[in-house]
């Protein structure tokens, strides 16, 4: 980049209706950041894309001249594969229109999206799609990984219910996919992740649920987690599809609803969403209230948008950030006390296990139907690793790396892509599963010289194969 000629860049600066942004500009630094303050690259510039001409020229640009591309949307990405030294960055961030069609139940989303203001539109007329637990997560990395949150249970995962998509594939040409047009890159884009271009538009399926929701939270005390884990593995084997619960083992923060004394205290404590009739949800989570004592609670109708707002303050940027994920099919007693275990020697008061629940629709589905591989997987455990201060990396790193080691054992040996750290590359052929080989034939027919290699990377075949 040091070598190229100003008037190329300037010619390309021109052609942008976006903004281009190099070293020393005003607000480059800013953009540069991601959520994981882990991760520190430098890129060269950073294109910030106001619709699909830019991430053309873009594309073409970074092609022709050999640069490394990344591409961002406007979420977590805890790998930061959102970012690159050195080359060019497609920032997909002010790209945020929805459209919705009630009528049609049909959604229209751009790449810039966040699971908040996708649920502002959509919750106006009663809908939804099933996407993440969180709502500042990005609505294209979470889609292009596969996507689960509270509803999957009922509805499937968001790759389950995207119809088309505009993407934007290494020649710099726009195609629009679905089930009849370019049907294998829109089978591969559903779990792929970013491997095949730059999607700029989606196109999903709409339910009704909500304006309201039955949700909340039920806390048990640590010392119940033994009991309340098990007959919460029993009880996610047999729940309805319209509920969904998944278990938190973290330091208890200054929640209103808990005992003063309870603050800074590991707890267990079960995250509800009922998605049924509102009226049917007291009803619906009442054996929950026999897995142990609880020691606070705050359940009961309110808003989807809020629910999904609920754990926010818990992933704030500028934190350090290192995940370790396992799926499985079953966890037997001895894996959950292993789990207790390492719970009891958390590294900070931010750190957390959660154990989410899967199974119901989204394993209704054939492996091979999408992209995204594990329909086995009923339980998915993420190790959430958190913390501010540069010196705790060590002793930070080495518990969510220990914990992940003597769980390995128990797990599917599969694990959602979207988890997947930076240093994670070995376990690349993990995350796409069965899929794996079929990706690879579309990688080359797609991106045969790995453009879009800034990523949990699928490699296209060599050349001459």
């Amino acid at each position: 980049m040091t070598t190229m000629k100003h008037d190329v860049i300037d010619d390309f600066k021109t052609r942008l209706r976006g903004e281009l942004l190099e070293p020393g500009d005003p607000g480059f630094d800013e953009a540069r950041k991601v959520w994981n303050a882990m991760i520190d690259r430098k890129p060269a510039m950073i294109v910030r894309c106001l619709g699909v001409a830019d991430v053309m020229r873009s594309v073409a640009f970074a092609r022709d001249h050999d640069l490394a591309l990344a591409v961002r949307g406007g979420g977590h990405n805890i790998a930061g594969s959102a970012i690159c030294n050195d080359g060019l960055v497609i920032d997909l961030s002010r790209m945020k229109s929805v459209r919705i069609d009630p009528d049609a139940r049909r959604a229209f989303v751009e790449p810039g999206v966040l699971l908040s203001e996708f649920d502002h539109e959509a919750q106006a007329f009663g809908l939804v799609t099933p996407l993440g637990i969180n709502s500042t997560t990005g609505v294209a990395g979470l889609t292009l990984g596969g996507g689960f949150g509270w509803l999957t249970r009922r509805l499937g995962l968001a790759v389950d219910n995207l119809l088309a998509a505009d993407i934007v594939t290494a020649d710099g040409k726009r195609l629009h996919v679905d089930e009849q047009s370019h049907p294998d890159v829109f089978w591969a884009i559903r779990g792929g992740g970013g491997n095949f271009g730059v999607v700029t538009m989606f196109e999903f399926k709409l339910h009704a649920v909500g304006p309201e929701i039955f949700g909340g939270l039920i806390v048990f005390p640590f010392e119940q987690a033994e009991t309340v884990l098990q007959r919460f593995r029993d009880f996610a084997l047999t729940m309805p599809d319209e509920l969904a619960v998944w278990a938190v083992l973290r330091k208890a923060p200054p929640l209103p609803f808990l005992p003063a004394d309870m603050h800074g205290k590991e707890i267990v404590a079960l995250a509800i969403c009922y998605s049924g009739a509102v009226a049917d949800g007291k009803r619906a989570i009442e054996a929950l209230y026999t897995f142990g004592t609880p020691c606070g609670e705050h359940v009961g109708p309110m808003p989807y948008e809020q629910w999904q707002q609920t754990f926010d303050p818990l992933l704030t940027p500028g934190s350090r950030n290192y995940w370790k994920s396992h799926n499985f099919a079953t966890l037997d007693n001895e894996a959950l006390q292993t789990v207790i275990d390492y719970v009891g020697k958390l590294p900070g008061p931010q750190c957390e296990i959660f154990i989410g629940v899967l199974g119901g629709q989204a394993n209704r589905v054939p492996a091979d139907a999408t992209a995204y591989a594990h329909r086995d997987a009923i339980f998915v455990m993420n190790v959430h690793t958190r913390w501010d201060d540069v010196n705790e990396d060590t002793p930070c790193v080495a518990w969510a790396r220990e914990f992940f080691d003597v769980t390995t054992k128990y797990a599917t040996g599969g694990v959602y892509v979207n988890f997947l750290t930076e240093d994670e590359s070995s376990r690349i052929k993990a995350a796409y599963g069965v899929n794996y080989d079929r990706l690879v034939q579309v990688k080359g027919r797609y991106d045969p010289r790995n453009l879009f290699r800034q990523n949990q990377n699928i490699q296209p075949p060599a050349q001459g194969t």
